[in-house]
C-alpha cells in the first residue's frame, strides 16, 4: 500500500548530507514493509538484519564499533561481502542492541557512503534511555498509522483524493461526493489506519476479522509493556493505557491522573506518559491560555489531553459495534464525540508533524485545537454533529482577532467571511486551502 513517507525516503537517499536514518513509529504501522518496498524499487542490493528475530546479532556490536570491522563481521555472518554501491542496509528492531544504535555515529563519521536505515517498534523508548545517543549524527523520520488520505488511495479512490489534494477553495462539494467521502470516513473511523487491518479488510471484506486483528495488535502492545519496561512501570503503563478511552469519553477531556487510579499523582505517572509517547502510542495536546508564537513557549505542560494514535484501536478497546458504520451520524457522536476529536488529533499529527495545542479561557470557553501557519495562529473547533454552536470560537475571535476561524464537522465546505467550515474528511488539508 502506498505510503506518503516514501517520497521522503527518496529525498533521504539523494541528499548530499545523508546520515544513517532512524525510522520511528509504533508497532505495526508498516515500517518494515515500507523499507522493504523502498529497497526493492530504489536499490540493486538489500541486506536485512533483525535484532529481535536473531538476538545473537547484537554480539557483533560488542566492543570495537569501527565500521570497517562491523561490515567485515556482518559480511561473514551473511556469507557475502557487503558493498556500499547501490546497497541498502536495514537494521530492524535495533532497540534490542544499544551498541548498534551507538554504532550509527561512527558510520556517519567514518563510513557515510553506506546507506543505512534503522527501525524499531520501541525505538523512541530506547533512544530516551541512551545518555550517549549520537545526537546530530543521524536523520530521523516518524511513521504514523495510515492517514485518511492513504486509506482513500488504498481503497482505489485516487480521484477523490486528488480532488481534496488539489482543492484551493471552500466551495461546497457536490452533495453526492460529500456523502461518499463521509461514508468512507465512517469506515476509516472503524478500521483505523493499521496497515494489516486495512489490507485484511480489502482482501476479505470481513469486518469481524478486522476487529480480531485490532485486538491482536492491542495484545501485542500489552506484551510490550512488560517486555520493554520494569515490572512496576509496566503495571502503571497498563493502568494509564486502559484509562485513556474513559478519559476521552468525558465531556471535559483534559487528562486527570486521578482517573487512572484514585488519588494518583503526576509524579507517579509522568514516566508512564513519556514511555507511551516515545513508543508512538499516544499524542499529547497541551493547554495554552495565550496563543502567541511559538505556541510551545506559552503552553502549560501540566495541563494536557491524551489521544490514541489510531482511532480504530480506540474503537476496539471500547468494543464499538460495526453496525454504527451504516448509520447516518451515530459513529461521529459516539462517546461524546471522542472518535471525531481523536480522528482530528491523528490527522493533524500525521499531516502537520507538530505538537498539538488547545485553548481555554478560565473554564468559560475551550477551542479544541490551535494551529500555527507561518506567523499566523488559527483556532479550530471540532463538532461531531449538526450543532452550529460556535460560542467558544467566537469568544476566541473576540479576544485575539485571528484572520480566520475554523470549524471541522460532518457538514460540507462552507465559508462566511472569516468563518470556515471544513468537512471532517478534509482536515489534513486545512492549512493548504486559500
Amino acid at each position: 500500500m502506498k505510503r506518503q513517507l516514501y517520497t521522503e525516503l527518496i529525498s533521504w537517499k539523494k541528499s548530499k548530507h545523508r546520515k544513517p536514518l532512524l525510522l520511528q513509529g509504533a508497532r505495526q504501522v508498516g515500517k518494515t514493509y515500507l523499507v522493504e518496498e523502498f529497497a526493492k524499487k530504489e536499490y540493486s542490493n538489500y541486506i536485512y538484519f533483525n535484532f529481535e528475530q536473531v538476538p545473537d546479532l547484537k554480539l557483533l556490536f560488542k566492543g570495537n564499533l569501527d565500521p570497517k570491522r562491523l561490515i567485515a563481521d556482518l559480511s561473514l555472518y551473511i556469507g557475502k561481502k557487503i558493498l556500499s554501491d547501490d546497497t541498502l542496509i536495514f537494521f530492524d528492531e535495533i532497540q534490542v542492541s544499544p551498541e548498534a544504535l551507538i554504532s550509527l555515529k561512527y558510520f556517519n563519521e567514518q563510513a557515510s557512503h553506506y546507506h543505512i536505515i534503522s527501525a524499531g517498534s520501541l525505538l523512541g523508548v530506547s533512544i530516551g534511555k541512551q545518555s550517549n545517543f549520537p545526537v546530530g549524527k543521524v536523520n530521523f523520520m516518524t511513521m504514523y498509522p495510515m492517514s485518511f488520505a492513504e486509506y482513500l488511495f488504498a481503497f482505489g479512490e485516487e480521484l477523490l483524493l486528488k480532488e481534496l489534494e488539489n482543492r484551493k477553495t471552500f466551495q461546497p462539494l457536490p452533495e453526492i461526493i460529500h456523502e461518499k467521502l463521509l461514508g468512507h470516513l465512517k469506515m476509516y473511523l472503524y478500521l483505523g489506519g493499521m496497515p494489516e487491518v486495512l489490507k485484511s479488510y480489502l482482501d476479505e471484506r470481513d469486518i469481524a476479522l478486522a476487529r480480531k486483528i485490532q485486538n491482536e495488535i492491542l495484545e501485542a502492545y500489552q506484551r510490550d509493556f512488560s517486555k520493554y519496561s520494569e515490572k512496576s512501570l509496566a503495571i502503571k503503563i497498563s493502568e494509564l493505557w486502559h484509562s485513556i478511552p474513559y478519559q476521552l469519553s468525558k465531556e471535559n477531556k483534559k487528562f486527570k491522573y486521578s482517573d487512572v487510579v484514585k488519588k494518583a499523582r503526576a509524579s507517579s505517572y509522568e514516566q508512564t506518559i513519556e514511555w507511551l509517547k516515545n513508543a508512538g502510542l499516544i499524542y499529547l495536546s497541551y493547554n495554552i491560555s495565550t496563543p502567541k508564537i511559538p505556541l510551545k513557549g506559552y503552553s502549560d505542560n501540566t495541563k494536557f489531553k491524551i489521544y490514541f494514535h489510531d482511532t480504530g484501536l480506540l474503537g476496539a478497546m471500547l468494543k464499538i459495534s460495526s453496525d454504527l458504520i451504516i448509520k447516518p451520524t451515530e459513529l461521529f457522536s459516539e462517546y461524546n464525540g471522542a472518535f471525531v476529536k481523536n480522528l482530528i488529533a491523528t490527522e493533524l499529527t500525521s499531516s502537520l508533524r507538530r505538537e498539538l495545542f488547545y485553548w481555554t479561557s478560565q473554564n468559560e470557553a475551550e477551542v479544541d485545537f490551535i494551529l500555527q501557519q507561518g506567523n499566523e495562529i488559527y483556532p479550530l473547533e471540532v463538532k461531531s454533529g449538526s450543532n452550529r454552536n460556535i460560542k467558544s470560537l467566537r469568544s476566541y475571535e473576540e479576544k485575539f482577532k485571528p484572520k480566520l476561524i475554523f470549524r471541522v464537522s460532518p457538514r460540507n465546505f462552507y465559508r462566511d467571511k472569516e468563518f470556515i467550515n471544513i468537512p471532517l474528511y478534509a482536515v489534513s488539508f486545512v492549512l493548504s486551502l486559500d
